[in-house]
This record gives C-alpha cells, sequence and structure tokens, in this order.
C-alpha cells in the first residue's frame, strides 16, 4: 500500500469513528470508565468516622497520632487496545473482513478515550507479538495507532492469545482499561486470560463472519486456510461435514465464553453482519 493511499484509508476511518466518539461514546466511556480506580493522595490525621482500616499504621507510629490515607478518583485512565491480527482475520464474505471491522472499532475506543484526555496504547500480536505502542495521549498518536492497524503486515499468520497477554502483563504494571479484540478461533488462552482479568477492566471483544458459524451447501468448493495457508476441496453438499464445521465451531465458541466467565472479564460478540456501534452502544449502558 502506497503512502496515499494509506493516508486515504486513515483519513476515512479517522471521519467516520471520530464522529461516533464524539457523538455517540464519549460520554458513554466516561460514565463505564470513571472513578473505577482510586489513587493515594496524601495522609491527615485521623477524625471520628473515618474508616479504621485507612490508618497509615507507619505514620501514625512517628507522629504518635492516628493518622489516615486519603484517596480520590483517578482522573486520567489508559486504554489498551490487544489486537489480534493473525490471517483469519482477513476473513469476510460480504462487507468487510474482520480485520477491517476491528481496526473501526479500535479506532471509535481510541478516539472516545482521545475526547477524555486519557492515554492509549497497543499490543498488535499474531502467534507472536508483532508490535508494542506504549500508551500516550494526543491526536498524532491515535492516528499512528490507526496506520498499524491498517498496514502492519504481521511476521507469522498463526494465532496464540496468552503470548500477547504472557507479553502484556510483563510490560504494563498499572491496571488498564482493556480491549482484546480476536475471533477466538484459538485455543489454551484461558490461564493468561484469567491473569489479566485481574490485574486490568478487562473485556473480550470476540468479531465473527455468521459463514464461520453455519457452513451454507454450496456443493465443491475451494478453500485456503488463512493461517496455515493450507489449500483443499471441501463438499459443502455433505451433511456430515457441515455438521463437523458447525460443532467445530461451536467448541471455539464455548471454550471462549467459558475462559472469560473465569476471568471475570467482560464480553461483546459481534457479527459482519450486524452494526458493531449498536453492541458497543449496549455494551457502554449496561458497564455504567
Amino acid at each position: 500500500m502506497d503512502t496515499k493511499e494509506l493516508l486515504k484509508k486513515v483519513r476515512k476511518i479517522e471521519i467516520k469513528t471520530r464522529r461516533l466518539s464524539e457523538n455517540l461514546f464519549s460520554g458513554e466511556y466516561h460514565s463505564s470508565f470513571k472513578g473505577r480506580g482510586m489513587a493515594f493522595s496524601e495522609v491527615r490525621p485521623y477524625q471520628i468516622g473515618d474508616d479504621i482500616r485507612a490508618i497509615d499504621w507507619n505514620v501514625t507510629a512517628r507522629l504518635s497520632e492516628p493518622y489516615i490515607k486519603v484517596f480520590e478518583e483517578e482522573r486520567e485512565l489508559t486504554l489498551m487496545l490487544v489486537v489480534d491480527i493473525s490471517g483469519s482475520g482477513l476473513f469476510g464474505a460480504k462487507r468487510q473482513t474482520k480485520k477491517e471491522m476491528i481496526t473501526e472499532i479500535c479506532a471509535t475506543l481510541a478516539f472516545s478515550a482521545l475526547t477524555n484526555n486519557d492515554k492509549v496504547g497497543v499490543l498488535l500480536f499474531s502467534d507472536q507479538v508483532e508490535l508494542f505502542i506504549p500508551p500516550k495521549k494526543g491526536k498524532s498518536h491515535v492516528l499512528r495507532i490507526i496506520r498499524e492497524l491498517i498496514e502492519h503486515e504481521p511476521k507469522s499468520r498463526g494465532t496464540n492469545i496468552g503470548v500477547a497477554l504472557e507479553y502484556l502483563n510483563q510490560v504494563v504494571k498499572k491496571r488498564t482499561i482493556l480491549f482484546l479484540l480476536s475471533d477466538f478461533m484459538a485455543e489454551n488462552y484461558s490461564k493468561p486470560l484469567q491473569i489479566s482479568g485481574k490485574r486490568h477492566d478487562m473485556t473480550c471483544i470476540r468479531v465473527f463472519d455468521p459463514l464461520e458459524v453455519n457452513l451454507p451447501n454450496l456443493g465443491l468448493i475451494a478453500i485456503k486456510d488463512s493461517e496455515t495457508g493450507k489449500a483443499s476441496w471441501l463438499d459443502t453438499s455433505s451433511t456430515a461435514l457441515r455438521r463437523e464445521w458447525n460443532k467445530k465451531y461451536n467448541k471455539l465458541e464455548q471454550d471462549f465464553k467459558t475462559s472469560v466467565n473465569k476471568s471475570g472479564a467482560k464480553q461483546i460478540a459481534i457479527s459482519l453482519n450486524d452494526s458493531y456501534v449498536k453492541a458497543l452502544m449496549g455494551y457502554f449502558k449496561s458497564s455504567r
């Protein structure tokens, strides 16, 4: 992709998603996340009615009179976007691919954070960590993130969600608002998901194509695995084959739901045939 075409795509996404974030999501984002964290402010002398659990025993011992720790609402938040850019994201039978929808969702969330003057960072992964951009404020920073989401070519096409979360837990120590975006067509990520769920305010967004759920009867068709590159023929007229296809998808979906529930994270499932705007609005309203 040449520079002119890239800038055109970035601008198109900016116009669409920034309007959404400013008109629809900024207030919802603020209501959903502001005030979830408390930061230490100061110590002051104990007063009758104060919670004794807030007593600072070190200061109390030093000054020979009770002092308590005072906390205040953290006003500055950090949004981390952990994004699956593996080969399966290129799948999309109709209007757009999973990668394109995920990019728009990320841009909308990033501009919502920008409106609130919060920091935004991103981690792109396949079956390895592809790119980490530390959290930072500013429009130019958000636009850089969008550019990377559009044009970054992964070194690998496989998927390993656990590797991404383990890396994130090493480099991001402070509690963040964490959105993990993927089709979750992967395995063995339950344990790292639980660790991240305890450390961060995490939401998992699963983007899928309905064709992945139920294989249509189209006769004999050629397919290519977007992650392994393996080509093969499928006889979609076979009822047994379509049943097995659906069974495999249902297992991945159930594994996702079970893993997210165990982690304590929230979850959103968005079909490529549906509006992600409606899904996000419903999520923000329920998270107030």
